[in-house]
């Protein structure tokens, strides 16, 4: 029984795909399937007959669930996998809770469930009751997202730099699909460790189009390179917003390594700015050309761009321009 699980044995179920109960939390779907193909291909590897039936909420009515989990004759291993549990109707709900207080033999359910106020009792139950639980939110940091193409690279037992690990982030941008079949493809046709000159090559076109590259263009005071890639990136539908986001990242990042303490060594920098080593070395060439007064001109300049694409202009695109424009004087202010 689930709900009677002693507690080493819950804790060992919490990492076992094999668990009576799995729980996926959060709406990134590339998580989502990656938790339940886990899941099946354990059932497969320990029973290659079991059955999988993978059913969105329309598709389980009252009853349904205590039909797929009945006994069989045959003992077959079975994967009921549940979509979207969070919209599942209330009679439908009930059933569920009933049968996670009594699982049954060789059946395993995957209850995914976006995570929110929307179903919220359902999955307060499952955890309640002891279900192996896997988190499936969206990665909407960047430093999240960085972390993510690492562990991409490792999982294919490859080796990449951390610029390039970065490029390829500036380069493909949040779609976490994106950015495992960029990694996938990498490790298929590179040999050696992967740097920022392959990423480049391969990516070339979206990583100049990149809010990202357009930053780096502005806050080295390159403001021609810049405005190219600006346009560039708008024409190919990079979000005004995230353009704005990256200004500002850029802008600070000057900020704080020049308000920074004198003397510092290398990691202890990187650990007071709360940025990578790599990363502190980039904004260390980027500085050179910066005043106070700069800085501050910047950050206005963003501020103003930032509203501006949020509302306050009829054209986001030029304020964005002038922003850039700004940055990249404000880079020759010393």
């Amino acid at each position: 029984m689930l709900g009677g699980v002693p507690p080493k044995a819950k804790k060992s179920a919490a990492q076992d795909p094999l668990a009576p109960c799995s729980l996926l939390v959060g709406q990134e779907e590339l998580l989502v399937d990656r938790a339940v193909r886990e899941v099946t291909d354990a059932a497969r590897a320990a029973d290659p007959d079991t059955d999988v039936r993978d059913l969105l909420p329309a598709q389980l009515q009252p009853g349904t669930l205590a039909e797929l989990t009945s006994p069989s004759l045959f003992a077959e291993r079975k994967v009921v996998v549940v979509r979207q549990a969070q919209d599942l109707s209330a009679d439908t709900v009930k059933d569920v809770k009933s049968y996670l207080a009594a699982p049954a033999e060789e059946i395993i359910l995957v209850l995914a469930h976006a995570g929110g106020a929307k179903g919220k009792g359902l999955l307060d139950a499952a955890r309640k009751l002891g279900a192996r639980e896997v988190a499936c939110a969206k990665l909407t940091k960047p430093a999240d997202r960085l972390a993510f193409v690492r562990a991409e690279f490792r999982a294919h037992g490859r080796s990449a730099t951390p610029e390039a690990s970065q490029a390829l982030v500036d380069a493909i941008g949040s779609d976490l699909r994106e950015l495992a079949s960029a990694c996938a493809q990498l490790t298929a046709d590179v040999d050696g460790t992967i740097d920022e000159a392959v990423v480049g090559r391969y990516y070339t076109g979206r990583a100049e189009a990149s809010s990202f590259t357009v930053a780096d263009r502005a806050v080295e005071g390159r403001a021609a390179e810049a405005l190219e890639t600006l346009r560039w990136a708008l024409a190919t539908g990079v979000a005004p917003v995230l353009v704005t986001s990256a200004l500002a990242q850029g802008v600070r990042a000057i900020g704080k390594l020049a308000s920074a303490p004198g003397g510092m060594r290398p990691a202890d920098l990187a650990r007071e700015l709360g940025m990578p080593p790599w990363k502190v070395d980039r904004v260390r060439q980027q500085l050179r050309g910066w005043s106070p007064d700069g800085v501050a001109a910047a950050l206005r300049a963003v501020a103003e761009a930032d509203a501006a694409v949020k509302g306050a202009a009829y054209d986001p695109g030029y304020a964005l321009e002038k922003a850039v424009v700004t940055i990249a004087r404000a880079a020759r202010s010393r």
